[in-house]
């Protein structure tokens, strides 16, 4: 594979020598330039003014061809690892056939015949056909083609999990799905096209980039075309394939060959971390983060509460009260219910099973669940429906009930009151569990100076301790989807950049409107249009990593950009002494790199200045190593490393190039 990647990079290191492909690329396109200036120079030299070609004339023509095969070289391999991709996820685009649902019953035609609206019906063990949205059914599908996850998800219409990716698997019941995407506008056919750079447009701070590139090489211009007749002024010979040397020296080659692949890596980066960007823009916007929004639920906790104490109210043991819970819970099957059986368990607990029993099922009215034996119920719920109850049949409710529940709320925990058909026994703790690892990363956030806030539907006393508890800088609590859009709103009317994910149609208006809103690929339709990033393995705290890698590709195009024009201090030393010491003794002074001969001196730096780009190349696709801290400590890191590095590294690298050269 790697050997077929190299091969196909160095074949369009040379199909990349066409004009109208160069010239995309101002810097490099110069470079070409100059070379089939300093050939036809050789082969017309009348024409161009210049002295006889020689051996001299042809190596530095020679050199300056080396280095635009350089730099389309390592554009290329960027591209090609996209494409390799890209190929992959073609093969996962079989022909398939459809059960499309018409008025004269099934009718089974091609996929590809498929259109908007159509009604597709999938059963057990079938592909799905199309992008989707599921109107009628339940049922467990396969996603491991698009998302690399093994484990089966559950799509049913009416939910937030209602939408469906061409190329997956149902694997148990069926389905009824209407198409939502024409062929060819297909969630795959977008990924491929994404993954291998066909839609991929220069960034805001590339294109800044770009321009202060040309402007620099615009200036060196005007800098060697006055030099000219100043020379003839002062009767100086200043050979012409020399001056195109120096210019070449000077201008930022470097970086303006590895602009393009930094781009191309910085995306590629994200799909290889199993994330769709949308654009190179959304990449970029991730290193200008100042503030993340994350749910509460399912991102910063697991979500799923689980039972964390038993608190008996005054009179009753611990034992009865454990026994009472595991009762209540016994035909509760939710991760809840199973959490509570569970911990009584632990805490020694045994009841003997109910012969028979009649289960009580939670609903939204009640607010309570159990289970009846005998004509006694067991039952658990919220404080206000279980003291409604207890008050309706004439229980006591004790003095230390209320006073319990507060304690549990304020914990960030979720109280439920355990009673019978006697009396109230106690309190369970339910406890929303925060991943591990997380604070410890905001903390990092925080350093970096980005905000995170957090937002849930639960009551403040309880989000407050989540918020404490996980170390976000502030929450939102009661949180409506009008609020996102609200705090994202006034935020970037501060000049903030806003993070945040979603995955329902609730989620859309805030995620359209952040500069980054990464979809869950799990989610609704809507969520993933109004997104710029969609998310495979739809984890909500990706969105971290996310971050991280945007900052990364700032700082590798900064850094490489700081190598780059720290590399010319070496080659004025280099260049400029070989150039006029013949009529400027005292020029040589400069020549501190004590280089033997001029040829050789600017040899030597056109030389470095073209091997220095496949030096670089596994940097730019790799990218600078990123580590958490603030963007001061940063700028300071990368000056001194390759600001100072730019600087010494070029030194020794011509002279012993230099070396090398007058052995021969």
């Amino acid at each position: 594979m790697k050997q077929e990647l190299l091969k196909s990079a160095i074949w369009q290191a040379f199909v990349k020598l066409n004009p109208a492909k160069m010239i995309k690329n101002p810097v490099m396109f110069v470079v070409l330039v100059t070379f089939f200036i300093t050939v036809l120079g050789g082969l017309f030299p009348s024409v161009f003014s210049m002295q006889q070609a020689n051996h001299y004339h042809w190596m530095i023509a020679i050199i300056l061809f080396i280095t635009l095969l350089f730099a389309n070289f390592a554009e290329s391999l960027a591209e090609g690892r996209g494409k390799a991709e890209a190929n992959a996820l073609r093969t996962k685009k079989k022909e398939m056939t459809a059960r499309c649902l018409k008025a004269q019953g099934e009718v089974e035609i091609s996929a590809t015949e498929l259109k908007k609206g159509d009604v597709v019906l999938v059963k057990q063990g079938e592909t799905i056909p199309c992008d989707g949205e599921i109107i009628e059914g339940i049922a467990m599908v396969d996603e491991s083609a698009i998302t690399g996850e093994s484990a089966p998800v559950a799509k049913e219409s009416g939910g937030d999990f209602s939408s469906v990716i061409g190329g997956t698997v149902v694997v148990s019941d069926q389905l009824k799905i209407k198409v939502t995407a024409a062929s060819g506008e297909s969630f795959l056919d977008k990924m491929i096209a994404l993954v291998e750079g066909a839609s991929r447009q220069k960034t805001p701070n590339e294109l800044a980039l770009s321009t202060l590139l040309t402007s620099l090489t615009l200036i060196f211009l005007i800098v060697i075309v006055t030099l000219v007749p100043i020379a003839k002024h002062l009767q100086f010979n200043l050979p012409t394939t020399s001056l195109i040397a120096l210019f070449i020296c000077l201008i930022p080659t470097t970086i303006g060959g590895l602009l393009s692949a930094i781009g191309i890596a910085g995306m590629d980066r994200v799909t290889r971390f199993n994330v769709i960007a949308k654009s190179g823009k959304a990449v970029e916007a991730c290193g200008d983060v100042d503030m993340m929004i994350l749910d509460k639920t399912g991102t910063i906790t697991f979500g799923n509460r689980m039972a964390h104490a038993f608190y008996p109210v005054q009179g009753v043991a611990q034992e009865a009260l454990t026994k009472e819970a595991i009762l209540s819970s016994y035909d509760d099957d939710t991760p809840e219910g199973r959490s509570i059986v569970s911990y009584g368990e632990t805490q020694g607990a045994h009841i003997d099973p109910p012969a028979s029993y009649t289960p009580i099922p939670f609903t939204a009215e009640t607010r309570i669940s159990g289970i009846e034996v005998d004509g006694c119920f067991h039952i658990k719920g919220a404080v206000g429906a279980v003291m409604k109850r207890a008050k309706k049949m004439n229980i006591d409710i004790p003095e230390d009930l209320l006073t319990l529940t507060d304690e549990v709320a304020h914990q960030g925990g979720t109280p439920l009151v355990v009673m019978d058909n006697t009396r109230i026994y106690g309190v369970i703790y339910l406890k929303d569990i925060v991943k591990p690892g997380l604070p410890e990363r905001f903390t990092l956030l925080r350093k970096m100076g980005i905000e995170t806030v957090m937002c849930t539907g639960d009551n403040p006393l309880t989000a407050a301790s989540i918020a404490q508890e996980a170390g976000v800088d502030r929450f939102i609590a009661e949180c409506k989807p009008e609020d996102k859009t609200r705090v994202i709103k006034e935020a970037q009317g501060k000049g903030k950049v806003i993070a945040m994910t979603g995955d329902g149609t609730n989620d859309a208006p805030a995620l359209a409107l952040a500069n980054v809103g990464v979809a869950m690929s799990s989610g609704t339709i809507a969520a993933k249009e109004a997104s710029n990033m969609i998310d495979l393995d739809s984890d909500p705290t990706k969105l971290i990593e996310i971050v991280e890698i945007g900052k990364q590709l700032l700082i590798t195009r900064g850094a490489l950009t700081t190598f780059s024009i720290a590399n010319d201090i070496a080659k004025y030393f280099a260049i400029i002494p070989a150039l006029f010491l013949p009529w400027m003794p005292s020029i040589n002074v400069l020549n501190i790199m004590h280089l033997e001969t001029s040829n050789s001196a600017i040899l030597s730096a056109l030389i470095f200045n073209a091997i220095i780009i496949p030096l670089l190349i596994p940097i730019a696709l790799k990218g600078v190593q990123f580590k958490p801290t603030t963007q001061s400590r940063l700028l300071l890191n990368n000056t001194l490393i390759f600001g100072l590095g730019g600087i010494i590294t070029p030194f020794i690298g011509i002279k012993l190039i230099d070396i090398i050269i007058n052995l021969f």
